[in-house]
């Protein structure tokens, strides 16, 4: 792939600032009392981890493009005037962390927003007056016990409807009436599936899609489409049999006298159909090409949507798909796609805006960083350190920070770099979703690139981890709509890779992987509220065979593991220490430490002890006493999915102090 030439620029001027960036924006903790860092600690600021506009939906009307926000604060969306290719309106939200909905009441002039957020009780659903753009949108409530809005729809009366998940129960439908400013839940349709990702309306239909998204495995369902009777109030399913087995609807759309239907595929290959809004029977259905279908735009007897790697055409009449050429162009992850004219607009995660044509074609770009949208930094994902550079994951690119020149460059790369290492100077990454590990080499003059893919289903890699003596990189993985997971295996000089599916049951994925004299040891972990976790296997990789496996009987699975000598360390989310003997197999100490500790962890051996970060502290373990002592209080790192740390080739340890990156030298323990 293409480093578009808006990183290039963005690069220049982020290299430019980088080393008077110091203010930053944390994570609220509450108040405690933590020990002072130990005298002779020193840090060392390096910027933000990763700074660009990044987004997660956009919608297009009368020429203006609105895009709304991923991950950096204030939550917000803008309008871009494609014509002028400049950012002519702008709004900020009083909670959640992304927008991923947006749904536009046309006649109206009403953009309304949904957010994601990290915990319920805050609104979730917005409105903003397009006509009045400097009057920040308004919050219009939230849906229930649902922390998450996925998907917006505005029927043509004007009475908008919402769904997510991520709550306690199963996902609702809800309406909005902005007559009397009401938003109630009209039911639970399936308590099976955990998330609902899509819905369209008509003035007497609302159409509810949704099925397991996350957390999959035990009695999670699978892909589910609802009918809602507007007047009758009351659910029909209306699932087309030749999508029951994929495990969701992804995206709906009402066009005409037809309802668009897309699933996200895994162990299925993912669908399209077309559905009569008169009858419901399905009038045209295809196996669609990729893992994903999302975001439709119709020209024509064609509809276009978007997959993992650009643009669709489908034409329901003749029955053909294909994969347009965009040429040399990599659009990314494509979180918006409209008719413009006789072609497409395409707003993409790598922070910009396409003006394509029919056929593939990319006319123009609009990187919205120039355009005047605010660049700031992103919470991150994984960390890698060693030769001369620090890497930081972020969404749809990874932040190359110069430990020598202090430059910061964004590599463009598809997903997100959930963790990294770096092996004699090469950078390698898990990459979300599905995107299996990717490789740079700062000496190559390449760009990023896939270096080895494994099954779909296994999309979600958490922990990576350097095997010296058998030249392999271990990838440890979780299967969101499947359950369990999964160990990769990599070997850089051959490009040969393996997969061990399940390695410690099929309810446990991995969350940890630590190599130690070839062996790999293994940490479980469960996404479902019940059921095994906590155990901690010894796997030969090589031979694809499992050694021993010890049961923490721990209420928590596994965050993350490191070795001394003989020992095992172990720490489980919400941060109870266990110690292993790998040579008699048995816990020879066990502590709770959840003060330090609320929620994920990793640890990192370096300079004769093993450092460990939470949400909130970087602490040191003591190798031999197994004593905890904090080394920086209220690191509170700017995290998106679980805190990292990596070191350096001489013990410094990096990790994130809200969202900047930071060098931690802790001084007395130089060795």
């Amino acid at each position: 792939m293409s480093v578009p030439p808006s990183f290039t620029r963005r690069a220049v001027l982020t290299a430019g600032v980088a080393g008077g960036l110091v203010a930053l924006t944390q994570f609220a903790a509450p108040p405690r009392a933590v020990a002072a860092p130990p005298a002779g600690t020193r840090i060392t600021e390096l910027g933000p981890g990763m700074q660009q506009y990044s987004l997660m939906s956009g919608v297009f009307d009368g020429g203006v493009a609105y895009i709304g926000s991923r991950n950096l604060e204030p939550t917000g969306a803008i309008g871009v005037d494609v014509a002028t290719g400049t950012v002519i309106a702008s709004t900020t939200l009083t909670s959640g962390h992304s927008v991923q909905a947006l749904a536009l009441d046309r006649a109206r002039r009403v953009l309304y927003l949904g957010v994601l957020q990290k915990s319920a009780g805050q609104p979730n659903v917005y409105r903003w007056a397009l006509d009045t753009p400097e009057v920040p949108a308004q919050p219009i409530g939230r849906i229930g016990g649902d922390r998450d809005v996925r998907d917006l729809a505005v029927a043509p009366d004007g009475t908008l409807f919402a769904v997510g998940g991520s709550g306690p129960t199963a996902p609702a439908l809800w309406q909005f009436d902005p007559a009397t400013g009401q938003l109630t839940s009209l039911g639970v349709p399936d308590s099976s599936v955990n998330l609902a990702r899509a819905v369209a309306a008509t003035d007497t239909t609302v159409y509810f899609g949704a099925g397991t998204t996350f957390g999959g495995g035990g009695s999670t369902g699978r892909a589910a489409l609802f009918a809602y009777d507007r007047a009758a109030g009351t659910f029909t399913d209306i699932t087309p049999a030749e999508m029951r087995r994929d495990p969701s609807i992804r995206e709906l759309a009402v066009d005409g006298d037809r309802l668009l239907v897309s699933t996200a595929g895994s162990t299925e290959p993912t669908k399209l159909a077309a559905i009569s809004l008169a009858d419901h029977s399905v009038t045209a259905i295809a196996t669609s090409i990729g893992k994903t279908a999302k975001t439709f735009a119709v020209l024509g007897d064609a509809v276009y949507c978007a997959n993992e790697s650009g643009v669709l055409r489908w034409r329901p009449g003749a029955g053909t798909i294909e994969q347009l050429d965009t040429g040399s162009v990599d659009l990314g992850e494509i979180w918006g796609l409209d008719p413009h004219g006789d072609g497409l607009l395409v707003v993409s995660g790598y922070g910009f805006v396409a003006d394509i044509a029919s056929s593939g074609t990319v006319r123009r770009r609009i990187d919205l960083g120039e355009a005047g949208a605010p660049v700031s930094p992103q919470t991150c994902m994984g960390i890698a350190v060693g030769g001369g550079f620090a890497y930081v994951g972020g969404n749809g690119g990874i932040a190359r920070h110069s430990l020598t020149g202090g430059g910061v460059v964004n590599l463009a790369a598809p997903g997100e770099a959930k963790d990294a290492e770096v092996v004699d100077g090469v950078l390698y990454t898990g990459q979300y979703s599905s995107q299996g590990i990717w490789s740079y080499d700062p000496r190559s003059g390449e760009p990023i690139h896939r270096v080895a893919s494994f099954p779909s289903e296994q999309n979600r890699p958490l922990d990576t981890n350097w095997d010296a003596k058998n030249g392999l990189l271990l990838v440890a993985a979780q299967a969101d709509t499947e359950g369990g997971g999964s160990l990769w295996a990599f070997d850089p000089l051959t490009r040969a890779s393996t997969i061990a599916v399940n390695p410690i049951d099929e309810a446990q994925l991995v969350r940890a992987v630590i190599a130690v004299d070839g062996i790999a040891y293994l940490g479980g972990d469960n996404a479902q509220k019940t059921g095994p976790r906590g155990t901690v296997v010894a796997w030969d990789h090589v031979a694809g065979a499992e050694l021993w496996r010890v049961e923490t009987g721990q209420p928590n699975g596994i965050a993350a593991l490191e070795s001394h000598g003989r020992h095992l360390f172990a720490w489980t989310i919400k941060g109870t220490l266990i110690v292993i003997d790998r040579a008699t197999r048995a816990i020879v100490h066990t502590a709770d430490h959840r003060a330090l500790c609320p929620g994920f962890a990793a640890l990192k051996s370096a300079r004769g002890v093993i450092y460990g970060v939470s949400d909130t502290t970087l602490f040191r373990i003591d190798p031999k006493t197994f004593a905890v002592t904090v080394v920086v209080p209220g690191i509170n790192g700017g995290w998106y999915s679980g805190p990292h740390l990596n070191v350096d080739e001489e013990g410094a340890v990096y990790t994130l102090r809200g969202r900047t990156l930071v060098r931690v030298d802790d001084l007395p323990h130089l060795g």
